[in-house]
């Protein structure tokens, strides 16, 4: 009995001590890996990876925790504040920051800007300002952003007769992008989908809020690629003459393509392609 109750003894024991790793673990917004923390500093983690010397950093930003090898966990608001956006439905979640070092890491999705004007020369100042923010909001949640980083506004009340106008420009972040292995994935599962239609969302100089227009096009898949982190599609779409669009949401119930419109008559015109299987 005694050598019974020794062995057991001895394998808790050694199972305790295999169960401990000799590294920490940095669980960022798309992977986790194991290293040796060095400091934690106010805007960047700095880190060596196994049997490395070489010191490497990574912004705070793009950390969701820290498991160290004591079994600690440091959780970091920086990254865990941003919320999930699945479609431009969801633009009220895009988040605004002024702080240039809040976006430092992140993905770079592009630049927005909203321009809007009072009705009346009585126009209220906030509201106008409001009607910026809420298009700035809508453009970023369309190009796959959740946080607009803004880096130039400008408001002016009513003066000799003008309405109120507000002038907003920044540039949209995101703190992860969609899985370019994921949806190749999805697409191979749903690859007797030929041919798909959609319906569109559309926002365009003078609109304020989301146009929704639905559709009985269709849409004809000719290649997907990865660009740089971004899934890019070649496509035939009716009704558009893009031919390259990007994937910036994608579920098991369809997918959201995104492109521009320069041309003259619907300049700076942003479609929203929502696909379904």
């Amino acid at each position: 009995m005694k050598k019974v109750f020794c062995a057991l003894f001895l394998f808790c024991c050694s199972s305790y001590a295999f169960s401990q790793t000799v590294y920490d673990t940095i669980y960022s917004n798309d992977e986790h890996f194991a290293c040796t923390i060095k400091e934690i500093t106010p805007d960047a983690v700095q880190f060596s990876y196994p049997n490395e010397d070489l010191l490497n950093s990574v912004y705070k930003t793009t950390i969701q925790k820290i498991v160290f090898k004591s079994g600690r966990v440091q959780i970091f608001a920086e990254a865990t504040s941003y919320k999930t956006i699945n479609s431009a439905d969801d633009y009220e979640d895009v988040s605004l920051s002024q702080v240039e070092s809040e976006v430092q890491g992140l993905y770079k999705i592009g630049d927005v800007g909203a321009k809007a004007r009072g009705t009346t020369i009585y126009a209220n100042m906030e509201k106008v300002r409001e009607r910026g923010v809420l298009k700035m909001k809508i453009q970023a949640a369309m190009m796959g952003a959740n946080v607009v980083y803004i880096t130039q506004e400008a408001t002016s009340t009513n003066f000799y007769g003008s309405a109120t106008a507000t002038n907003m420009s920044g540039v949209a972040y995101s703190n992860r992008l969609p899985s370019f292995d994921g949806f190749t994935a999805l697409m191979n599962n749903k690859m007797k989908y030929k041919l798909m239609k959609y319906d569109v969302d559309r926002l365009s100089t003078d609109d304020y809020d989301l146009v929704k227009i639905a559709d009985t096009g269709q849409v004809i898949i000719n290649r997907v690629y990865n660009s740089n982190g971004f899934i890019m599609m070649d496509a035939h779409v009716d009704s558009f003459d893009n031919s390259t669009f990007k994937v910036v949401y994608y579920s098991n119930d369809g997918f959201i393509l995104e492109c521009t419109d320069n041309s003259d008559i619907f300049e700076n015109t942003i479609y929203n392609i929502r696909v379904k299987f």
